[in-house]
């Protein structure tokens, strides 16, 4: 009887352990810059001429605060007769992870609406819009080839 009990305890402990243990790597890190992470997506997924935006224009396209982030790449096409983009970032704190998927929200609705009379195709594309979050990063994909930049993107979080 009493043998039993100990196995149980210690079987107990064992989960407890590696319960704990399982947390701290189930903190997301990732070994690359979003800018890197961009640049591998439109490697490997073909997408219309990108460009990358500076901190002004974040504030003015995504109405996001470039202090609340510890690192981002956003792609907006150079021509505006594409909706593709690529937004990718690493928000500093996990409490404004909810703030930047918000503005990315708006962010897609702002240019469904830019292409609801314009473009049709374009306006499908951008209602078709991927916003995926992983710990503290968040990507906002429109792209009709979305699946396969997400599918590049979740790569680089698989644990090695």
């Amino acid at each position: 009887m009493k043998k039993t009990i100990m196995i149980l305890l210690t079987a107990m402990l064992a989960v407890i352990i590696s319960a704990c243990a399982g947390d701290k790597d189930s903190t997301i890190e990732v070994k690359l810059s979003a800018k890197e992470m961009a640049d591998q997506m439109l490697e490997k997924v073909e997408q219309p001429v990108l460009m990358e935006l500076s901190a002004e224009e974040l504030k003015d396209l995504y109405n996001i605060d470039s202090a609340k982030l510890e690192d981002y790449s956003v792609r907006v096409p150079m021509m505006n007769i594409k909706t593709n983009e690529i937004a990718i970032f690493k928000v500093k704190e996990a409490k404004d992870v909810s703030d930047i998927q918000a503005a990315l929200k708006k962010r897609a609705e702002n240019v469904q609406k830019q292409f609801e009379q314009y473009l049709p195709d374009q306006y499908e594309n951008a209602k078709n819009y991927k916003l995926i979050t992983k710990g503290n990063y968040v990507l906002l994909v429109i792209s009709d080839s979305a699946d396969e930049l997400i599918k590049v993107y979740d790569s680089f979080f698989e644990s090695k």
